[in-house]
């Protein structure tokens, strides 16, 4: 006979910032009020890390299920729109191409239209490369934005885009969200985490000044040093920077130097890489290196030397070790943010693995009993995404021509992890991409940055050939036509967020 199960009297997350926020907004939306009580302890004196200005296109999602006004969201987080992310010297020096979001062309029938393609390819010495099929790559290369269409028929439709936004500024938003559903905040340090003696589970939380917080379900947002799973329930670290050797990072906000571009711009250099996001008010940028191939000085001076406007603050480091936790979910204790892990931002996953850690948690929530089975699928199917996550992100280090440092040396030549040589070897062949279970990133996303890395496959699905060159010839020009006339007809990027999303003159938002 099924019973009712034992529900949880009281949430504890400890730790604000955007993964604090983000999991007390989601929380305060779905639990309702009074049944299940959500207290936040942060500290003002523990800064975050708020780097994590840029997004992929799922985060439409999360802020739909809140049921945010995306102008007001726009517009009070100084947001900008992204449409992908451009990496230049990448591949090798001088080379450029983009990342960008949503697919490429239309397929036919059970044939992708990149197969198409690459067999349009041999068939002509003019075709375009695929960008050109692809409405969200032609819209950042253009500085165009528009909102999608609804109507499936229209090419506008197609268009895939998430967002850039002050990471702190998103916080304060999502505070003022959560706090209006009967979020509690509570202000202060913690200095003790109390064990239960007969299961190890958390009991409760000593703070600064003598206040002890209790809690059925404790949620870690404390960051990289990870105070609840690790300081007090010491579940371990995988370390992959054997594979991601980046363990270090140094931010700098400067002026805009323009109107902003509707993408990322992620730019190798000589022992990692730099981040170029741009907001309304600010242009956020950042080097992610590797101390193992350079020093914080050299990388500091490559930052500043590469700024487009007058920095707005000092430079901040930020020392990291890139990673997973063994166990994100351990007895009463969930790690979400960079209290689970640490993946470098050059695909911009470190919020989308908070929203889907906050999905996930959601969907196996736990009662008092917290049956052991939740956390075990929990656990299993988080570490799938993160090292599927890391196998993509390996995937732009270890495809590259670079032979001009040690740094690239390395990495071009290191071994990787066997699923990633698996997924390598089977592109190589004829081009297949398949995405596995719920894996983040698909076909298209593999493929632009299989193509942008200059790796090809040495032929095309045989599956193509059902088609004769004449419909593939004619396929690929209604597709390019129709989406060089939309693009025409787009608004620029500035000029669709003046419109619509401008944030206050002040570039200050206050709840």
């Amino acid at each position: 006979m099924t019973t009712a199960p034992s529900s949880l009297d009281k949430i504890v997350i400890v730790g604000g910032g955007t993964a604090g926020w983000m999991t007390a907004a989601a929380l305060s939306k779905f639990l309702r009020a009074g049944k299940t009580n959500i207290e936040l302890v942060e500290s003002e004196e523990i800064g975050t890390v708020g780097v994590g200005e840029a997004t992929i296109p799922p985060i439409n999602t999360f802020n739909g299920l809140l049921g945010i006004d995306e102008n007001d969201f726009i517009s009070k987080t100084q947001a900008t729109f992204k449409l992908g992310i451009e990496f230049t010297n990448w591949a090798k020096k001088g080379h450029t191409y983009i990342h960008p979001f949503g697919d490429y062309g239309q397929d036919v029938e059970a044939i992708k239209f990149y197969q198409l393609w690459l067999k349009l390819r041999q068939i002509s010495q003019n075709v375009p490369y695929i960008d050109e099929f692809c409405v969200s790559a032609m819209a950042a290369r253009h500085g165009k934005y528009l909102a999608p269409a609804r109507d499936p028929r229209q090419v506008l439709s197609a268009l895939a885009y998430a967002f850039h936004f002050d990471a702190t500024l998103y916080a304060r938003y999502l505070r003022q969200f959560a706090e209006d559903r009967g979020v509690i905040r509570t202000e202060g340090k913690v200095t003790k985490v109390n064990l239960r003696g007969e299961d190890g589970f958390i009991a409760s939380l000593d703070l600064e000044g003598g206040r002890t917080v209790e809690g059925d379900l404790f949620i870690d947002c404390t960051g990289f040093r990870g105070l609840l799973i690790e300081g007090a329930l010491e579940t371990g670290y995988e370390d992959w920077t054997h594979w991601l050797p980046c363990d270090r990072a140094v931010a700098v906000p400067c002026e805009n130097a323009g109107p902003p571009d509707p993408f990322t711009r992620s730019t190798a250099h000589e022992a990692g890489w730099q981040w170029r996001i741009p907001l309304q008010h600010r242009m956020g940028n950042g080097h992610v290196w590797s101390s193992g191939f350079t020093d914080e000085e050299t990388a500091t001076t490559r930052l500043m030397q590469n700024l487009e406007g007058k920095p707005l603050a000092d430079p901040r480091h930020l020392r990291f070790t890139t990673g997973r936790r063994r166990k994100f979910w351990y007895k009463n204790c969930v790690a979400i943010g960079l209290s689970a892990g640490f993946l470098e931002p050059l695909e911009s996953t470190s919020i989308h693995l908070i929203q889907a850690g906050i999905s996930k948690l959601i969907a196996l929530f736990p009662d008092k009993d917290f049956a052991p089975i939740e956390a075990e699928e929990y656990n299993r199917l988080t570490a799938m995404q993160f090292e599927q996550i890391r196998d993509f992100i390996i995937l732009h280090y270890h495809a590259t021509e670079r032979d001009d440092s040690e740094f690239w040396n390395y990495v071009r030549t290191m071994s990787i992890p066997e699923s990633l040589t698996r997924k390598m070897d089977l592109f190589k062949s004829k081009g297949r991409i398949f995405r596995f279970e719920d894996e983040l990133f698909g076909e298209a996303n593999w493929l632009s940055v299989f193509l942008g890395q200059n790796v090809w496959p040495r032929a095309y699905d045989p599956m193509v050939d059902t088609l004769s060159d004449e419909q593939i010839t004619q396929i690929a020009g209604q597709i390019h036509h129709a989406i060089r006339t939309t693009i025409e007809k787009m608004p620029s990027h500035q000029d669709y967020i003046t419109r619509f999303c401008a944030a206050p003159a002040s570039g200050v938002y206050s709840s």
